[in-house]
């Protein structure tokens, strides 16, 4: 059996120790017993969001399972979306020892910066098993218009 050096092949060298630097940093950020979700521990901040252009705007998904809509509060301004809300999990009991916790309650506060200005009176939301969807079309003065030649 033969062992591979780094200098055989410095490109997969350089890859397995990215991959043991991001895999060791999660258990640095609570691992499997600090509390946060596994999304929250890969990106380090919660909620996760997905954000996407549909050509009039800009779509954001966020994954919050267990918050309530009545603590959310979203604002934008010019070209920044802002998520606040709590979310809070019932305690397993004063006698209850965890075998692992990943979940993690309290107050969160995402803000996001979209690649152009958006129209603040136009954003709407909707919040569906979980998931807050974010809709924020585009600012006039942003919009691509089409020149006419003469």
């Amino acid at each position: 059996m033969s062992t591979s050096l780094w200098f055989d092949d410095p490109r997969q060298f350089i890859r397995n120790e990215l991959r043991n630097f991001f895999r060791d940093t999660g258990s640095l950020w609570g691992g499997t017993t600090g509390g946060w979700s596994s999304a929250r521990q890969r990106t380090g901040v919660f909620p996760p969001v997905n954000i996407y252009d549909n050509g009039e705007g800009f779509r954001i998904r966020a994954e919050m399972p267990g918050v309530d809509t009545d603590s959310l509060d979203i604002s934008c301004k010019a070209d920044q979306l802002v998520i606040r809300g709590e979310r809070t999990l019932e305690e397993a009991g004063e006698d209850a020892n965890y075998h692992r916790r990943e979940r993690e309650g309290g107050t969160f506060r995402r803000a996001v910066n979209l690649p152009e200005p958006i129209d603040a009176d136009k954003v709407h939301a909707k919040y569906d098993r979980g998931i807050l969807d974010v809709f924020a079309p585009r600012a006039e003065e942003a919009r691509p218009r089409k020149i006419e030649v003469k």
